[in-house]
């Protein structure tokens, strides 16, 4: 029986103009350290209806939350609330979403960070 993947869905918008040089910097660090991050089995982003999406999946939950709260990202979550607002949704799934669901998941299903 295949085991579970975890899915993390982000959906962000920045809050100025002037703001994005600094998100599109935290970012593309971010998503690098995604890739490499052990646990992580994809991670990509694009932009949907004006909102910058990434959609990455995990071995487990565990994995996630150590790239969360590490490195880039963790400093990528610190200036966040001063240059974006979002939502997020993480879950078990059998598999990946594919990326024509991702923006209606995040809607309907988004947790505002």
């Amino acid at each position: 029986m295949p085991q579970d993947v975890y899915v993390s869905i982000t959906g962000l918008q920045v809050r100025r103009v002037w703001h994005i040089p600094s998100f599109w910097s935290h970012a593309m660090k971010s998503m690098v350290q995604a890739r490499n991050a052990p646990g992580n089995l994809s991670a990509d982003a694009r932009t949907i209806n004006g909102v910058h999406h990434t959609l990455s999946v995990w071995t487990d939950k565990k994995a996630m939350v150590a790239y969360l709260t590490a490195g880039p990202h963790l400093e990528a979550m610190r200036l966040f609330p001063s240059i974006a607002t979002g939502k997020v949704v993480g879950c078990l799934a059998p598999q990946a979403p594919d990326w024509s669901e991702v923006h209606a998941i995040w809607l309907e299903r988004g947790r505002v960070v």
